[in-house]
């Protein structure tokens, strides 16, 4: 009995002890270019999605978007981690098909086009390590512009016939990215 109190007792002092650590745990503070996610169909009631983009949102914070998205250099398409891109079922970027599954999403910033890539490497840092060799897909999309000026980078999903259109916007920049299936 008196080898089952010890026992006890270790333990309760060993839990203690987890606790009072987990405690005493440093969180780091919130981002400043948060994570978020899109989804196609956005709806919660259809369970089965096609697609999602997970991207870090930076914030223009007095700056231009040139500035922080130079044309005619590869961008990560967001701040932190390159944006990723899962397909849950085959599409087509243009011609070129694209077998579900999870791919980073790369763009060409122009003044009235942006190339978009879509590249087989995941979970990279940035654009610091992009290959082109690692591209899958490439499309040229034109940019448009918006009279309503977006802080944060924003991207959001859009039916489209045959398939889904990515939008994303930040500043006045506009483009749409078409996805069929």
């Amino acid at each position: 009995m008196k080898k089952l109190k010890l026992i006890s007792a270790i333990a309760f002092g060993f839990l203690l002890l987890l606790a009072t650590d987990a405690q005493a745990q440093k969180f780091p503070g919130l981002d400043k270019s948060p994570l978020d996610q899109a989804l196609y169909p956005a709806d919660n009631k259809i369970p089965t999605k096609m697609a999602k983009v997970v991207y870090s949102r930076p914030q223009l914070k007095g700056r231009s978007l040139n500035e922080l998205a130079p044309e005619g250099k590869v961008w990560r398409t967001g701040a932190n981690e390159a944006t990723e891109i899962t397909f849950y079922r085959d599409v087509k970027l243009g011609s070129t098909k694209i077998e579900s599954g999870t791919y980073s999403l790369y763009t060409i910033p122009g003044k009235d086009n942006y190339t978009v890539i879509i590249n087989r490497a995941i979970n990279v840092w940035g654009a610091y390590n992009y290959k082109s060799e690692n591209d899958l897909a490439r499309l040229s999309v034109p940019v448009t512009q918006a009279e309503e000026s977006l802080e944060a980078l924003s991207m959001v999903f859009t039916p489209a016939d045959k398939g889904m259109v990515l939008n994303i916007g930040w500043d006045k920049m506009r483009i749409a990215i078409p996805f069929t299936e």
